[in-house]
């Protein structure tokens, strides 16, 4: 089935204590959409700038990337640096931002991408997000959003008017706690399902994350990595593996939707061992289902049977 993503495509510059990378491919729809190519066909829509490397257009089409949506205009690409913090990779300080041609990215959605049966909604303004949703011609199956912190102190009416559209939304454990203004996950998570969503997503980093379905909870681990590389994009990648699963089955029952976490938690787990998409390039469908079979491994143990007790101390 089509999955279409749009967000942004950028430069990132990233220094982390494993070392650095300048002006490295970056961006939610770019991360999102390698994350996502192993498993379904993805389209991305997003804006560049003529700076942008014709290399990085052919890294996204040999992916099975429909970039037709990828619109280059005069002026550069958006930018992003940013350092982590040697001792956690949680905290991070970002060095520079500018905008560039994002400043002024109305993206216009050609007949194909306007009848797409999944939609993300990468980080991005919510008012691009919203311009998105109001060109789509027939309803999607899904429609998932990400966001971030930026948007939720500064824009919440608007990203608050494009949860109340969306299936799926993704957030991180401290996001949905300030979007909400709750000190609980599990009250926060059923806050945001009353505006709309069904499905919400936290995430826990190197915790894993929790989906909340209804009466449904699913807790993913992460996949233990022993070398951290870079952590940008790791989300936008968890993202793309869940989407990208959903999308190429097809399937949205209850059992779909815990193997679609798994995915997410295993692309993840590949992105941060290398810098930018690194690591991504030379992974393998094989690998993927190698580390998915091996959470099924790290989390298995005998049920309960009607008649087994847990042991007791006997007085």
């Amino acid at each position: 089935m089509s999955l279409l993503v749009v967000g942004t495509v950028a430069y990132d510059s990233v220094s982390t204590k494993s070392g650095s990378r300048e002006n490295a491919p970056g961006g939610s729809a770019f991360y999102f959409s390698i994350s996502s190519s192993f498993f379904t066909s993805s389209s991305l829509v997003g804006v560049v700038g003529s700076d942008y490397s014709e290399k990085y257009f052919s890294m996204l089409e040999k992916s099975g990337v429909n970039i037709d949506g990828l619109e280059k205009v005069d002026g550069e690409t958006f930018r992003w640096s940013g350092k982590y913090n040697d001792d956690d990779f949680n905290q991070r300080e970002t060095l520079e931002t500018h905008l560039n041609v994002l400043e002024n990215f109305n993206p216009t959605l050609n007949t194909s991408n306007k009848n797409s049966k999944y939609l993300f909604l990468a980080n991005i303004d919510p008012k691009i997000q919203n311009q998105v949703l109001d060109q789509m011609q027939t309803k999607p199956k899904i429609v998932a959003l990400d966001t971030m912190n930026f948007w939720i102190d500064d824009h919440q009416n608007n990203l608050s008017s494009v949860i109340e559209n969306v299936d799926i939304i993704f957030m991180d454990e401290n996001e949905i706690k300030s979007f909400t203004k709750k000190d609980n996950i599990i009250t926060a998570a059923k806050f945001v399902r009353q505006l709309g969503p069904r499905i919400v997503i936290v995430k826990k980093g190197e915790h894993g994350a929790i989906m909340f379905n209804e009466g449904d909870i699913f807790t993913a681990p992460a996949f233990p990595i022993e070398k951290v590389i870079d952590p940008t994009g790791a989300g936008d990648c968890f993202a793309g593996g869940f989407m990208g699963y959903l999308s190429g089955s097809d399937d949205l029952s209850p059992q779909s939707l815990r193997k679609a976490l798994i995915v997410a938690s295993v692309m993840g787990s590949f992105a941060v061992e290398g810098f930018s998409t690194e690591k991504l390039a030379q992974i393998t469908h094989s690998d993927i289902e190698d580390r998915f079979r091996g959470i099924h491994g790290m989390t298995t143990f005998e049920p309960l049977n009607n008649n087994d007790t847990l042991p007791k101390r006997i007085s």
